[in-house]
């Protein structure tokens, strides 16, 4: 074994036996490195990555290339959802050499840890236009060993450009107004595919916080074009085969532009987001398919991807016993075998099932037909049909838990888990479901209890008992958007103060000089670089969400800390909002809070009266995605811990609703037509 068998990642256990030395990243691996004057071979990836296994099989498996790499280099493997720091800073760098990046990621770098040179997946032998990756190997130890100034100078000057400080996409604060919300959906549009919804081209990435800004701005301004554009890319997502048919959950991505061949990979934070997005456009629509998508989401959250302690699991890997996608395929004469007359046709009609199938000789199920179309074709009802597939859903299931599983990446993340808390909460708060809302409130817990300090210091990671690593801005900012859903529909004044606890905390550890955030805490482990992230990726990016957080506390407090800050930090990305929106959803929702206001909402009477009730379910029934509630069951003094609620009494002695903007209160009212009426 070499130096990862003692390490929690499940990325970087799988490398446990490789013939490679490799290190993790720390002290020993980079003291190592200099002490014998040896270049870095850093390899980062994930454990659900499919070409990091293949790179993996191929390279780090293979005698041969793993005695080059000994030889010639110090290697050291890191997990990109561990360390997002180090991902971060050298895809940076990937991608200003390369023009691209991805994942598996291989930089080579100085001793002191400045890059020279990279690429992402090389093959074992040449292939594709690309070199063999024994032959890069050959060819950097060269160039380190031949032309070191060469060498030094090209990395003094990468480093040199990634360490600027300011910002070069920096703008107004006067910018951040409803015409660039406007200009941002106008370039939305020219992108979007109408025939099949999301973006033009291939490969097709769900985008969640992208549909989120579309769903609030149709909302907002009547727009019925950007509200079609959100149901007709949900409607094709969740009848594709990147929505999991049969056991409910999002792959990670589609390979093709019809949402039909998925990259197999189910990631915790896909689908903490989607299940979020699917209950908003239910809200906004009625449409049952909404619900029905969301509420699956949820159910195979809670069923497989729920830690015995109370948190979520990170992923599943795309291959099972050595292949992509065997877990999740059928054949025309399996479903022969395992279904009855009349099941098997209607699985047949309704899955889109063929003999010769659609991916590799073998059938991903997609629902091509809505159900009315499928039930006129069998002869049968709407209701009948959907008993029937009801069924064949939990026959199939069934007989898919005998196959050997994808493998299952089990450690907890503090920020991923924060987005699928919050969804969770959310939509406890939405469906009145107490069974999620039991569930969110035992998360909640264990995050409380696991992932943070006393003094609201928050760690990354959690396996086995153990929690380590400095978390980073995106764990703080998601745990607050979790803390203050969970707050929403318990009332539990602890979850605020955690929240507000956070919030400070980032405020006098991760602000920047000129605006914004850093990634990581003042006494983070000195980098070559102090990273800063300020895209939205396939995780909204901590500096936006921590916008939006603090958008959110300035309504409920008052407090004009929270304002400036969030405003500092949009202000940097006014120019970019407009011009590349697909790259900041996050920081749009975030702006579009900040333009448009928010509703502070007070609630306070007996939570047992029908009268409360009426008037809670009146707020937690419709899409407000700029509201905050709080709610207390008797009239409140001035020493409330929650400012919003301070001096909130009842009029004529009944259930009272209060709700104000920009610290402006409108009158009182008990009724839920005037409350109605107040809230947009």
């Amino acid at each position: 074994m070499n130096k990862l068998q003692n390490e929690t990642s499940p990325y970087l256990l799988q490398h446990k036996d490789n013939p490679v030395d490799w290190y993790p990243w720390g002290d020993e691996a980079l003291t190592l490195a200099k002490a014998q004057d040896k270049p870095i071979l850093l390899s980062v990836g994930y454990s659900a990555c499919h070409w990091c296994h293949v790179m993996a099989h191929e390279s780090f498996e293979h005698d041969e290339t793993a005695k080059i790499m000994n030889q010639w280099f110090i290697n050291i493997k890191v997990d990109r959802e561990e360390r997002p720091d180090v991902d971060s800073i050298y895809m940076e760098a990937v991608q200003a050499m390369t023009g691209g990046g991805g994942w598996p990621m291989t930089v080579f770098l100085l001793p002191d840890g400045r890059p020279f040179y990279g690429g992402t997946y090389f093959p074992l032998e040449k292939r594709y236009g690309m070199p063999s990756f024994r032959d890069v190997l050959r060819g950097v130890y060269d160039a380190y060993t031949n032309r070191r100034d060469e060498v030094n100078t090209m990395a003094g000057n990468l480093t040199e450009a990634m360490n600027r400080v300011v910002l070069g996409i920096g703008g107004d604060a006067d910018a951040l107004n409803a015409d660039l919300l406007g200009q941002a959906v106008k370039s939305l549009a020219r992108d979007y595919d109408p025939t099949y919804g999301g973006f033009s081209g291939a490969p097709k990435f769900p985008q969640p916080m992208v549909w989120e800004y579309l769903l609030r701005y149709a909302v907002h301004t009547g727009d019925k074009s950007a509200l079609n554009m959100v149901t007709k890319t949900l409607t094709e997502m969740a009848r594709g085969g990147i929505y999991d048919q049969i056991g409910g959950g999002f792959a990670r991505y589609s390979v093709d532009a019809l949402w039909l061949v998925p990259h197999f990979e189910k990631m915790l934070y896909d689908n903490a987001q989607l299940s979020r997005l699917y209950l908003h456009a239910w809200q906004v629509t009625k449409d049952p398919f909404f619900r029905q998508i969301a509420t699956e989401i949820y159910e195979y959250l809670l069923r497989e991807m729920t830690t015995p302690e109370g948190g979520f699991y990170s992923a599943t890997d795309a291959d099972s016993e050595g292949e992509e996608g065997k877990y999740f395929v059928w054949s025309l004469d399996e479903l022969r075998q395992i279904l009855p007359d009349p099941l098997y046709d209607t699985a047949v009609e309704v899955f889109g099932v063929t003999k010769s199938g659609n991916f590799e000789g073998h059938n991903i199920l997609t629902f091509p037909n809505p159900i009315d179309v499928s039930a006129g074709r069998l002869g049968i009802s709407s209701d009948e049909l959907t008993g029937r597939i009801d069924l064949i859903k939990k026959t199939l299931y069934v007989t898919r838990l005998q196959r050997i599983p994808p493998g299952l990446d089990d450690k907890i993340l503090t920020g991923w888990n924060g987005m699928a808390l919050a969804s969770l909460a959310e939509g406890a708060r939405a469906l009145r479901d107490a069974n999620y809302a039991q569930y969110a409130v035992r998360c909640a817990e264990f995050l409380a209890q696991n992932m943070m300090t006393a003094d609201y210091r928050v760690y990354r990671t959690h396996k086995n008992g153990v929690s380590k690593l400095n978390g980073y801005l995106e764990d703080y900012a998601n745990l607050i958007d979790a803390f203050l859903e969970v707050y929403q529909f318990t009332f539990d004044e602890k979850w605020f103060t955690h929240a507000v606890g956070l919030a400070d905390h980032v405020l006098a550890h991760f602000v920047a000089d000129e605006g914004g955030f850093f990634d990581v805490r003042d006494d983070h482990e000195a980098l070559i670089v102090r990273p800063r992230t300020v895209q939205d990726n396939a995780v909204p990016s901590g500096n936006n969400m921590m916008a939006k957080q603090l958008l959110r506390l300035y309504a409920y407090t008052g407090d004009a800390k929270y304002q400036t800050a969030a405003v500092g930090a949009l202000r940097l990305l006014s120019n970019a909002l407009g011009q590349y929106p697909h790259g900041f959803g996050e920081a749009l929702n975030a702006v579009d809070m900040l333009v448009r206001g928010v509703d502070e909402i007070a609630l306070v009477g007996d939570k047992q009266s029908e009268a409360t009730l009426a008037l809670l379910l009146e707020i937690n029934g419709q899409y407000r995605p700029n509201a905050v509630l709080a709610f207390s069951p008797l009239a409140v003094g001035d020493e409330h811990p929650i400012p919003l609620l301070r001096g909130r009494g009842l009029k004529d002695n009944l259930p009272t609703a209060y709700v104000c903007r920009d610290m402006t209160c409108k009158l009182p009212v008990n009724t839920v037509d005037e409350l109605r009426g107040m809230l947009r």
